[in-house]
């Protein structure tokens, strides 16, 4: 598999956004849009010129602008004359017609048909929502749908935009997912005595745009890939998290970013409520939680796409205490009280609120009443996974995220021999669509365990 899946892209997944690297680089300037200033036009002067502007017209002229003049009313008065006569004819009109309804008799409605309206209602009511057993099957996808106002958007590169949003385009094949769960099927049998997940995410592609569009340009399905992937994990030791299905549900709220290849903290939220529905544990309420937002967001597609909008960075303050420890790629080790850094601006970089953007290693510890007792999950992850795991906060007392990049930069330990070390019970091997059929990632996390 070529570097994101067999288009030329630029490596979205591999996109800076580290601690350490907030120190040295700078945000892109706001784009403004210009216009030549008034110094920059011709000068002249009043005096010289008798008081006017030169070429300005002569008195000689002024009968003609008189008459123009009345022409201008003459064609406003004809206009005006015919609005009004239409006006009263469509008055006369509808009166006719309100006349001959009042006069109408009732009519009895069949009992073997339904009114017009009612049947127009029940056209239009939404779905019964799939059962929690349909929502969680790895075989059974629900086909998202939309919102479709029949217009279409322009392919640029390895990116469509429609609707002023950038969608990242998939050439993932459905024999590639079965090439990563081997990989995580060899991996988890390095670490037998954890629980071991895998969730894979669809991207924005696949949620945002309509069936007919997706069906133009050239992105192949996410849907068939991932179902083959999770088809072909092992059932004793490795445990699907369908999040499509989840997210499908959701499609027409603001899951994914407009300028950017990640989804939201939104986004988020529903597949960690996929993840905890899966594990059997209590989700958290988003009700319970102080959202906060960051607006001005200008994400990675923006400078691949012309015209994408703006996005807003929203997310959610627990109701109770989380302390996080960052290990940097030098390999020092700061330490924090909230997953989220607070401080983030508008621009390119706002993405970096979750858990201060990619780092090797970070473990934040919960006093969430709902976390159990020594249960410690481990998650590897790339960049997608910063807006999942403090979630996973409100059921686990600590949650290590390894990014799988750069994790045995700072680890004299393998993975397997760090979660004996720490006691970790639980494992998810996370990954957005893009990183999860891209060879170099699926290569990083199988260095973990060397």
């Amino acid at each position: 598999m070529s570097d994101r899946n067999s288009f030329d892209y630029l490596n979205l997944d591999n996109f800076d956004e580290s601690l350490d690297s907030r120190d040295y680089r700078r945000r892109r300037p706001e784009r403004r849009g210009g216009s030549m200033s008034y110094s920059g036009r011709p000068s002249y002067d009043r005096r010289r010129s008798g008081g006017r502007r030169p070429n300005s017209r002569r008195p000689s002229s002024r009968r003609r602008r008189r008459r123009n003049r009345r022409r201008t009313r003459n064609r406003i008065v004809i206009v005006l004359s015919f609005l009004l006569v239409f006006a009263l004819l469509i008055t006369l009109i509808a009166t006719m017609i309100n006349g001959c309804g009042r006069r109408s008799p009732s009519v009895t409605t069949s009992t073997e048909t339904k009114p017009p309206q009612q049947a127009t209602v029940a056209a239009t009511a939404p779905p019964a929502r799939a059962s929690k057993e349909d929502m969680l099957s790895i075989s059974n996808f629900i086909e998202p749908q939309p919102i479709d106002d029949n217009t279409d958007g322009e392919e640029t590169g390895a990116i469509y935009v429609w609707n002023r949003n950038g969608f990242e385009l998939f050439g993932g094949s459905e024999d590639s997912g079965v090439y990563y769960a081997d990989n995580v099927n060899k991996l988890a049998a390095k670490i037998p005595t954890v629980n071991v997940y895998s969730m894979i995410v669809p991207n924005h592609t696949e949620m945002g745009l309509p069936a007919r569009l997706r069906g133009k340009v050239n992105s192949n399905s996410q849907a068939a890939n991932i179902k083959n992937a999770y088809a072909a994990m092992s059932s004793g030791m490795v445990k699907p998290i369908n999040a499509y299905n989840y997210l499908s549900e959701h499609c027409n709220e603001y899951i994914y970013f407009k300028s950017d290849h990640h989804w939201t903290g939104l986004g988020a939220y529903y597949a960690y409520t996929a993840f905890a529905d899966t594990l059997g544990l209590p989700a958290l309420s988003l009700s319970d939680c102080t959202e906060a937002k960051i607006p001005g967001f200008t994400g990675t597609l923006t400078d691949l796409a012309p015209g994408l909008d703006t996005d807003t960075v929203s997310y959610w303050k627990f109701p109770y205490t989380v302390t996080m420890d960052i290990t940097d790629s030098s390999g020092t080790k700061q330490t924090y009280d909230s997953p989220y850094f607070e401080q983030e601006e508008s621009g390119s970089l706002s993405y970096g609120v979750f858990i201060y953007g990619d780092n090797p290693l970070t473990v934040m510890r919960s006093s969430s009443d709902k976390a159990q007792q020594g249960k410690k999950i481990a998650v590897i992850k790339e960049s997608y996974g910063n807006a999942f795991v403090p979630y996973l906060t409100y059921n686990y007392e600590e949650v290590h995220v390894m990014d799988m990049r750069t994790f045995r930069t700072v680890s004299t330990d393998n993975f397997a021999a760090y979660c004996e070390k720490n006691g970790i019970t639980d494992v998810l091997f996370f990954n957005g669509i893009m990183s999860a059929n891209n060879q170099d990632l699926l290569d990083s996390t199988a260095a973990l365990f060397n």
